[in-house]
């Protein structure tokens, strides 16, 4: 028999449909939250009314905000932001934009909770993946401030009990992972996400295939998260086509969001993800690839490179993607050039001479090492690299 464990994070919440500004009030006032500090996308806070919408719902409650995170979560800017939560004497982090939004929330609450003020103080709580695989996860004593996430984009980080912070120095994204860090309530209401990028909206919900797709695709899979993964599949498939044809349609986005929330389900239940995550990280921190970009272009060429490993698997993903009986990696090549999204490497910047470095670097990302065919060397990486050149 299988053994594994389905683990249930602690989101005591998730709001849908309603007006962000009103469910966060009505939250804070639940939590009895006197001093709620903001996170959010400075473009949002700068160029609409969306940030000024929820300091005025928030009232008296509203003690400080910080709108300079920038993408893939630099540990510079979360310490900034923490000192700026610490002298405001924040009881409730919210946090409303993408998903480096997001992740600096988490953070800024682990540097309250565990009193870091420098580069170097992330460190003691980072997860250390070693070439072959073997993991060291350091236990300490998460955040226990809350957070309320507002997300803005599918990158569906608010789901997670995990978040990452990128050390400049070194052009590295490191794991931070513990079951307190995830929200305790999270709102998806779809009108703030108009004014995101189209292409960021679209390349993130490949991101939730891809997190689909790699979790239906795990030799870990189990019949619990195959049917969130199979749903996800669908949900997101239509809603985005539905997106791209009219931006404006709110019942598409909202039903992305429903995908991203069972594509993210399904991890809950002990399924590891694949290689594409794995070298997805890679590409974001240390080449700057937006995330949901990187989904876009190592996907299909993992899938590829996987065939032989889990083909009756994959065929699922092509059903649920409404193309039974095709290959999936074409179906997704087809889907996302569909939506107006790069498919190559070559798209998104990055050139051959950076393909040793991204290697390397991924020997050290934990679901490198849980890939359906097992990767044991920098040059088997390169493999799928060039095949996605």
């Amino acid at each position: 028999m299988r053994e594994r464990i389905f683990e249930f994070p602690a989101l005591e919440r998730l709001i849908y449909g309603k007006a962000a500004a009103t469910a966060l009030a009505a939250e804070a006032e639940r939590l009895d939250a006197k001093r709620v500090f903001l996170v959010v996308s400075g473009t949002m806070n700068r160029t609409t009314d969306e940030v000024d919408k929820v300091r005025a719902a928030l009232g008296s409650r509203y003690a400080g905000s910080y709108d300079k995170i920038p993408p893939f979560t630099p540990r510079s800017a979360v310490l900034e932001a923490a000192q700026h939560a610490r002298s405001a004497g924040t009881d409730l982090v919210v946090t409303f934009g993408g998903g480096s939004v997001t992740e600096a929330g988490k953070l800024v609450r682990l540097c309250l909770q565990q009193d870091i003020t420098d580069v170097d103080g992330f460190d003691r709580f980072r997860a250390i993946v070693n070439p072959d695989g073997t993991r060291t996860t350091p236990q300490y004593e998460g955040p226990r401030m809350n957070q309320i996430a507002i997300p803005t984009t599918l990158s569906a980080g608010e789901l997670t009990t995990g978040g990452g912070a990128t050390d400049e120095r070194i052009k590295r994204k490191f794991s931070h992972a513990n079951a307190q860090m995830i929200p305790r309530v999270v709102i998806f209401d779809p009108a703030p996400s108009l004014h995101t990028p189209l292409w960021v909206w679209l390349s993130t919900g490949v991101r939730a295939i891809d997190h689909a797709t790699e979790g239906l695709c795990s030799p870990l899979a189990n019949p619990v998260s195959d049917g969130l993964y199979l749903q996800a599949l669908r949900l997101l498939c239509s809603s985005l086509r539905r997106t791209k044809r009219d931006p404006s349609d709110l019942d598409a986005r909202l039903e992305s969001f429903y995908g991203i929330w069972l594509a993210i389900a399904g991890r809950h239940g002990g399924v590891e993800m694949g290689a594409s995550h794995a070298i997805g990280h890679v590409l974001g921190g240390t080449c700057g690839v937006p995330h949901g970009y990187t989904s876009c272009v190592m996907l299909p060429h993992v899938l590829r490179y996987n065939r032989a490993a889990n083909a009756e698997r994959q065929g699922m993903v092509a059903e649920a993607l409404g193309h039974p009986g095709e290959d999936a990696a074409d179906v997704l090549t087809a889907f996302i050039a569909e939506l107006g999204l790069p498919h190559r490497l070559a798209d998104v910047g990055v050139e051959p001479d950076q393909f040793a470095v991204i290697a390397n670097n991924a020997m050290h990302d934990k679901w490198l090492h849980t890939n359906p065919v097992k990767i044991s060397s920098p040059e088997e990486i390169l493999k799928i690299l060039e095949a996605a050149a």
